[in-house]
């Protein structure tokens, strides 16, 4: 159960905005919703930004009542739309996004998304002193400083559900599956989707698995009396991994076949897990700058919400756990 800290003293009633920024993530409508409610639980205006930084630049801002959030904490995606805008990275641009803002009346930001995102919110504030907050929103789970991120949950569900529907296919047929989950520079999706769901072999961007090691994995369960194998493969950064793979083992005389869950992984209802996540994370973001805190993101360490400065997070790879890829490792032996 997460534990909520104990708020600093709210510093007078504020005018706040938030927005989505990035790839989505199931359980943002969530933390959309608990921003909301929140923030006018303290008397505080708010506003939601439809389209990220985008819609930000465009004047895309709108006032938020209860009525507004009502019948989304169950829905996937985001009501606020997102999108990547490439050009916040200029300086300029960002000082007008302040502008924009100001003139609005709005006070502080919040911005759900990842490190891009952040960095965007960091750049904000250092060049222009206007106040952002940030909440972890990313299904990859590869925040620094923050245990769990909005939409992990969802997504290691999704694909486990789909390697059990799977895995009756592989054993009907007797063949080797080759499940690609979604983790370009990130193993943490791989790592519990593969452990979950009984993999012989897990494929994640931190560790390099030889393509023997593979093959002697599924030579040792065929000689145990195995006649399927399931290998959950992280997308990595250049595409077309899980297909050259399976390629290489048809040529070992193994049948196999790819399956690349892709986006199905983002989208769908957020799990219980996530909504609570995503709700306690909204409302401690708006808790923290209504307070005068900002420059940060909130996270969780240990299930206590924790508040932690952007520059210990930004550009810092969270480390995928090496005890517990050798434990995978271990149990798929």
């Amino acid at each position: 159960m997460l534990m909520l800290p104990k708020f600093p003293q709210t510093k007078g009633k504020k005018t706040i905005a938030v927005l989505t920024s990035g790839g989505d993530a199931p359980g943002m409508n969530a933390a959309i919703r608990a921003v909301v409610r929140y923030g006018l639980s303290q008397g505080s205006e708010v506003y939601g930004i439809t389209k990220g930084y985008s819609g930000l630049l465009e004047g895309e801002i709108h006032p938020l009542k209860a009525s507004s959030v009502a019948n989304i904490i169950q829905r996937g995606g985001t009501i606020l739309k997102t999108d990547r805008c490439l050009s916040f990275y200029k300086k300029e641009v960002r000082r007008e996004a302040a502008n924009i803002l100001m003139r609005k009346g709005i006070d502080g930001l919040v911005v759900i998304g990842g490190d891009g995102s952040f960095t965007g919110a960091h750049l904000l504030e250092k060049e222009t002193g206007f106040p952002t907050i940030g909440i972890p929103g990313t299904i990859d789970n590869d925040i620094a400083e923050t245990d769990d991120t909005i939409g992990f949950d969802t997504a290691v569900n999704t694909a486990i559900d789909a390697i059990d529907r799977i895995r009756d296919t592989a054993s009907s047929h007797d063949r080797i599956f080759l499940v690609e989950v979604m983790g370009r520079s990130s193993g943490f999706i791989g790592l519990q989707v593969g452990v979950g769901g009984g993999a012989e072999t897990i494929v994640v961007p931190e560790r390099h698995e030889s393509f023997s090691k593979i093959v002697k994995t599924i030579e040792r369960g065929v000689k145990r009396g195995k006649t399927s194998s399931i290998i959950v493969v992280a997308e990595g950064h250049k595409p077309g991994l899980s297909q050259k793979m399976a390629e290489n083992l048809s040529r070992r005389g193994y049948i196999a076949k790819v399956c690349i869950l892709g986006h199905t992984q983002r989208g769908g209802s957020p799990t219980a897990h996530d909504r609570m996540l995503a709700s306690f994370l909204g409302a401690s973001a708006v808790a923290y700058l209504l307070s005068g805190k900002s420059n940060a993101m909130v996270g969780v360490k240990s299930d206590k919400i924790i508040l932690v400065p952007f520059k210990k997070v930004i550009g810092v790879k969270k480390q995928l756990p090496r005890e517990l890829l050798s434990m995978a490792q271990l149990l798929a032996t």
